[in-house]
């Protein structure tokens, strides 16, 4: 009987099939290694390697921020076997009802968790983790990780280099496909601003499962596993020691110091008071309640977050404004009665003195009437077809010094502050509705002007400069991070630089014109340091005045330039001034001889004072 050609092509037609499926299965199985390695991944378990974080160093090379060793322990809860939990508790000085607890909770995120490793104790002492080691082996599904935590050798700066945390589903979102759950990353501070660079690269091992989902050996024999690349360290342009100092002056004082170098514009020191002491930040979460619930508001860092009434250091700027516009000479004099008088019966206050004054007599005995003349004239210049027009010119001058915006430091958090606008007093008053004399106290940095003690520093580091600023900044550069180009560029105001050396002779009186001759800020005269510097008392509608002093030394080739906020501190030489002082004192001496003054500030309580709601 002949073959059946339907047969046939039937038998023909599954071996085609048959051999189709047999070429397909030898390429997946013996040429094409990737679905072989995809099945074993559904059998092996990842183990991170966390980088060793990031050094940051002062600007001197001493250690800001190192790291030490911490211990952790683990659990996968897919792998955990029956086992003794009052042992384990035992072991690891807990009771079994901490380790119940937490088993229940992985138990509730096990879709989630997977066959993934979870932190059940953070931390333990080094004692625990070894005694753990010994017997782990009799708790499976239980390891202890090693890694590493933040340092702190130098009380300096709590707020300033900030703290590390452990990621929340928030960051993670924010940051998608850098962090997961279990990663670390600065929140606050330098340990923030610098987390790129600080961080570094995981690494991790990858083990193979056995039936029994027990590691059994390196996948690959290691051959896919990836090495953890450490941060990158970072200095500062921050002294240490001056720092550290700072922080001693302003203990029991609620306010801030910011020191720069005004030739490059690198922040010497930063201090915030009250801080968070260097202690807390390694174990912040412990501590983090407790912070957070100071009426005092210690995480608040108030050199660049706070924005206050500048007070008398402002008249700087109207002078300088008033020589540029063509308003105001030096030689010219305006009498002071106790104050500026005007309209009906109204009065913009100022102490005794001498009557009538020039501008440098003015700048040393902080005469508030003298100014006022000066910022009428500013704004009722006829060159300007009305009062709106003269206030958004004097505007433009002093969003010039940096303020009524961020100076674009490399610092987070930083604030404007806020400086008016004729539209600001059109809101107020109506359009047409007010003049220079209802705006008068803008004159001597009251009313509707704010800033931060970052942007007072800058003000004195541009006059020391006689005229720019470098953008303060608080990264130093080197090999590994290079310092961004607008760091390294002069920012020049609207005011011709031939003017500032008119005003400096005032501000080197106002401290160096000896006892009796009503300069007021006496009180930071260092011999043989040409000390410039100018005090403000700040109103302050929660208390006592706010004290306020900016100053730069030598008056020549300055080396630094420091302003002072104190909150409720009153004149501006009660406490500012003094702080301020003594801090260029111990960065351009080493040491300081005015023991009885730095007793003083360093012993003094100003936290009765403060209202904190």
């Amino acid at each position: 009987m002949s073959p059946n050609p339907r047969h046939i092509s039937l038998l023909i037609g599954l071996g085609a099939v048959a051999l189709l499926l047999l070429v397909r299965i030898f390429s997946i199985q013996i040429l094409d290694g990737r679905y072989k390695s995809d099945a074993d991944r559904q059998a092996t378990v990842r183990e991170t390697i966390y980088p060793t974080r990031g050094v940051i160093f002062d600007r001197n090379g001493e250690i800001l921020v190192g790291n030490k060793v911490a211990y952790d322990i683990l659990v996968s809860p897919r792998d955990v076997q029956p086992f003794d939990t009052l042992a384990l508790a035992t072991v690891l000085n807990v009771t079994p009802d901490f380790i119940r607890g937490k088993l229940l909770e992985f138990e509730r995120r096990k879709s989630s968790i997977g066959f993934q490793s979870v932190v059940m104790m953070r931390t333990v002492p080094a004692e625990t983790y070894m005694r753990f080691d010994e017997v782990k082996y009799r708790f499976p599904g239980f390891r202890g990780q090693v890694r590493g935590i933040r340092d702190y050798p130098v009380n300096a700066g709590g707020n300033l280099l900030g703290y590390v945390s452990e990621v929340n589903k928030a960051y993670i979102d924010r940051h998608e496909g850098e962090y997961e759950q279990g990663d670390y990353a600065g929140m606050t501070g330098i340990e923030a601003a610098r987390e790129k660079e600080l961080r570094g690269e995981k690494g991790y091992h990858i083990y193979l499962r056995n039936v029994r989902n027990q590691i059994e050996q390196p996948y690959k024999d290691g051959a896919e596993d990836k090495e953890a690349v450490p941060g990158k360290d970072v200095t500062t342009t921050i002294d240490a020691a001056l720092q550290q100092y700072g922080q001693e002056l302003m203990n029991n004082k609620v306010g801030s110091i910011v020191a720069i170098e005004p030739s490059t514009g690198e922040i010497l020191a930063l201090v915030s008071s009250p801080g968070i002491d260097v202690s807390q930040l390694a174990d912040i979460g412990r501590h983090y309640r407790e912070i957070a619930s100071n009426p005092y508001k210690p995480m608040y860092n108030r050199a660049v977050q706070a924005s206050y009434p500048p007070g008398s250091v402002f008249k700087l700027v109207n002078g300088l404004i008033g020589l540029q516009e063509g308003v105001l000479r030096p030689e010219m004099m305006y009498p002071c009665n106790k104050g500026y008088h005007f309209g009906a019966g109204h009065k913009l206050g100022c102490h005794v003195h001498r009557s009538p004054l020039n501008m440098e007599e003015s700048i040393m005995m902080s005469c508030n009437a003298y100014y006022c003349y000066v910022l009428k004239n500013i704004l009722d210049n006829k060159k300007y077809a009305s009062v709106a027009e003269g206030l958004d010119a004097w505007n433009d001058y002093v969003q010039s010094f940096g303020f009524g915006r961020k100076l674009q430091s490399d610092f987070p958090a930083e604030l404007s502050g806020s400086i008016p606008t004729s539209r600001t007093y059109n809101r107020y008053y109506g359009k047409g509705r007010w003049n220079s004399t209802t705006v008068i106290s803008l004159s001597i940095g009251q009313g509707e002007i704010l800033a931060t003690p970052m942007h007072l520093a800058n003000l004195c580091a541009t006059i020391a400069n006689r005229g720019y600023y470098y953008i303060p900044h608080i990264i130093k550069e080197s090999e590994e991070i290079p310092l961004d180009a607008r760091f390294k560029q002069r920012q020049y105001t609207k005011v011709d630089t031939v003017h500032f050396p008119k005003l400096i002779k005032g501000m080197w009186r106002a401290v160096n014109s000896g006892p009796g001759m009503g300069g007021t800020a006496a009180i930071a005269h260092i011999d043989s340091l040409d000390v410039c510097g100018k005090t403000g008392t700040a109103q302050n509608p929660r208390g006592a005045d706010n004290s306020v002093f900016i100053c730069f030394a030598p008056m020549d080739n300055p080396r630094i330039a420091i302003a002072a906020y104190v909150e409720n501190g009153g004149f501006g030489a009660s406490y500012a001034a003094p702080i301020a002082s003594l801090m260029v004192e111990k960065y351009l001496k080493g040491d300081v001889k005015r023991k009885g003054l730095e007793k003083k500030m360093k012993e003094d309580n100003l936290m009765s004072r403060v209202k904190t709601k």
